[in-house]
């Protein structure tokens, strides 16, 4: 399915004006921005220190040289004075993967949230967390998911913790602590995306990639530039808060014609595809034989199942309340992403 909005490509020179504004608002102020030295946490630091945005960025690696200042967000610590008086916390920081025990979990998705909002509470910040649209589910949601379909615990720890972080942060709204809005985002990819980038192109050159259901599966790709301007809007839309909005590119593509472009830059034929539990089995043993190696391996029927998805997601509430409409299309998306690859060698001579 395709979210189609027929004047789109008309709207975006005012869409690019209404971005431009919504950072502007943040000018001269103090802003938070969690996971900092991450994908989508480096995206919005800078694109909000062009802005003029006093940025400071909180990371467990950190990056002093930058303003990134090193803190585990689970735990109370200097990095929460160094927020305190921060307008406006972006909170990207999480453990974004298949693997981990659930309490690892836990601790990284959900109280390192609590801590985030316990450092702001009371002084009239406002909160944008990130959480998924796996907090649907990564199986059996109707096409064209709205914000107002249920959430649903499918067991997987990841998109079990987002769920709860998401309550987290609309608990804290309703009692007056932050003024929140949780970003679902898409499938985040773009120059630098480890999961939607970078692992995808390992394996595909290794031939260690192989959809299930031979690539039928849908992908709900959202570039991030895309996902930014979706951010930044929200962030200064009274109307957002405590509203839930799902940003992606609008459109979903069967996973085979998505990873066909990777396998077009690396000059094979492709993507692998085979019946889902051949694929199933064959990603189990394979994730094991890498984990056994001592190797940080995705590798796993969890990663298998994401693949399985058969639904889309509406973007039409981020329209209408954010005025949001996404700028970069998937063939712009990745001539981008492969003039990336290329300058690091990772595709091509």
């Amino acid at each position: 399915m395709t979210d189609r909005a027929p004047s789109a490509r008309n709207q975006l020179p005012g869409v690019a004006a209404r971005v431009a504004a919504a950072a502007a608002t943040w000018q001269g102020r103090r802003v938070a921005i969690t996971g900092a030295c991450g994908f989508i946490g480096r995206a919005l630091r800078q694109r909000l220190e062009a802005a003029g945005a006093e940025v400071v960025g909180i990371d467990k690696r950190g990056r002093r040289e930058a303003g990134v200042i090193a803190g585990d967000l689970a735990l109370p610590g200097p990095w929460q004075d160094a927020i305190a008086d921060c307008e406006l916390v972006i909170h990207c920081a999480a453990r974004v993967s298949n693997l981990g025990s659930r309490t690892q979990f836990w601790r990284d998705n959900v109280l390192a949230l609590r801590r985030v909002i316990d450092a702001v509470a009371g002084r009239g910040a406002r909160l944008v967390h990130l959480s998924s649209v796996r907090a649907f589910s990564d199986r059996e949601f109707p096409d064209g998911v709205c914000e107002h379909q249920p959430v649903r615990p499918d067991g997987h720890l990841y998109v079990d913790t987002k769920i709860a972080s998401e309550q987290v942060a609309l608990q804290a709204h309703a009692a007056g602590e932050v003024v929140c809005t949780v970003i679902r985002p898409g499938d985040v990819w773009g120059p630098g995306s480890r999961p939607w980038t970078v692992l995808p192109v390992e394996l595909i050159r290794r031939r260690r990639f192989m959809l299930p259901a031979w690539g039928r599966g849908l992908f709900s790709p959202v570039y991030v530039d895309n996902l930014v301007d979706g951010i930044v809007l929200a962030t200064a839309e009274p109307r957002a808060a405590g509203r839930v909005f799902t940003i992606t590119d609008g459109m979903a593509v069967p996973t085979r014609v998505f990873f066909a472009h990777y396998c077009r830059m690396l000059g094979v034929r492709g993507p692998l595809g085979g019946p889902t539990w051949l694929v199933r089995a064959l990603t189990a043993v394979a994730g094991t034989f890498d984990r056994l190696k001592g190797l940080d391996s995705e590798l796993s029927p969890a990663a298998v199942d994401y693949f399985l998805r058969y639904g889309s997601y509406s973007i039409d509430e981020a329209r209408r309340v954010l005025g949001y409409a996404p700028r970069v299309d998937l063939a712009e998306g990745m001539r981008r992403t492969e003039a990336w690859l290329r300058e690091r060698g990772l595709v091509g001579a």
